[in-house]
């Protein structure tokens, strides 16, 4: 098994859920946060960067942030891949109810000839997924500002990334009240 770290995204503004911090919603007796950690760890990884501020003191993982803050997903990766030092990392998003059996999905190890892999629903979900460090590092160092408001798809577009299929289900993520709602019911 090829060691990997995680970098977890949890600096968003909520502005959907009157800038409630999503992370920290529970769904099934658990923090999004914390089920993200659990997923993560449950893969094998050690070393956990989490690009947002401190929500949750005590957690066996490190801070940090990008500056400015509130920069988009790609800024927080920036940031973060100062802290990764494992040839490969996982990129998850702290908003997702189903986050354990989505990162089960992923391999535990890229194959030979790939940049990383993604889970896909009919689109690529690149904030649920596996890649090599060596290549997001090469393809953020030519973005503009660290990666502010850039697209995922500049960041990894250029890369060889393949896809998982899955379900939709899957992939549904909290972004309003009626998500989370909807999430705890399930």
């Amino acid at each position: 098994m090829v060691r990997a770290d995680a970098i977890l995204l949890a600096g968003g503004r909520g502005s959907r859920v009157g800038g409630a911090v999503k992370p920290l919603f529970e769904v099934n007796g658990a923090t999004l946060l914390t089920a993200a950690i659990a997923a993560v760890r449950a893969a094998g990884v050690e070393r956990i960067v989490v690009a947002a501020p401190e929500l949750a003191p005590g957690l066996d993982v490190e801070w940090v942030r990008e500056e400015p803050p509130f920069g988009g997903p790609v800024a927080g990766i920036v940031a973060a891949l100062s802290s990764v030092d494992a040839d490969e990392v996982y990129v998850v998003a702290c908003d997702l109810p189903t986050v354990g059996q989505a990162v089960a999905l992923l391999p535990y190890a890229l194959s030979p000839g790939v940049d990383g892999v993604c889970l896909d629903d009919g689109r690529r979900q690149w904030l649920i997924g596996r890649y090599r460090t060596a290549a997001l590092r090469a393809a953020a160092s030519p973005l503009p500002d660290r990666g502010r408001d850039a697209s995922m798809r500049a960041l990894l577009g250029g890369m060889a990334v393949t896809p998982v299929s899955v379900d939709p289900s899957l992939t549904h993520d909290v972004d309003t009240w009626d998500d989370l709602r909807a999430a705890r019911a399930r």
